[in-house]
């Protein structure tokens, strides 16, 4: 079991910077591929990022693809996602997920266990 607790949302300006964080229990983290996920208001939950079990090998949406970086501190069971130049359109509910896989997915079925999200909301 994996329990995940999401922290770093908040309110910015378009242009800004914010780092989230995911903090992980449970001795899996480091075989886990980890990722995050958005969702806005009346759409769905979209991928955003992730990372596989070693933090070597990362993928991306081709909406943050550029200004948005997924990394991992497997000694500190945190993933982060570091998010620069956020727009507005960037404004959603940011999930963290967990695999009990080691590889990337772009999938939300992909993830068996999912934080409580936080929001960030980005002003014009």
């Amino acid at each position: 079991q994996v329990q995940l607790v999401e922290s770093g949302g908040g309110l910015v300006q378009a242009g800004d910077s914010l780092r989230l964080s995911c903090a992980a229990s449970g001795r899996s983290f480091s075989s886990s591929a980890m990722g995050w996920f958005r969702q806005a208001p009346g759409k769905e939950r979209e991928f955003v990022a992730t990372i596989d079990w070693s933090g070597r090998n990362t993928f991306y949406s081709d909406s943050v693809k550029g200004r948005f970086t997924i990394s991992r501190d497997n000694a500190k069971n945190t993933v982060y996602l570091q998010m620069n130049t956020l727009k507005p359109e960037d404004t959603a509910v940011y999930y963290c997920a967990a695999s009990r896989l080691g590889i990337t997915s772009d999938r939300l079925k992909f993830y068996d266990y999912w934080g409580q999200g936080t929001q960030v909301t980005v002003s014009s």
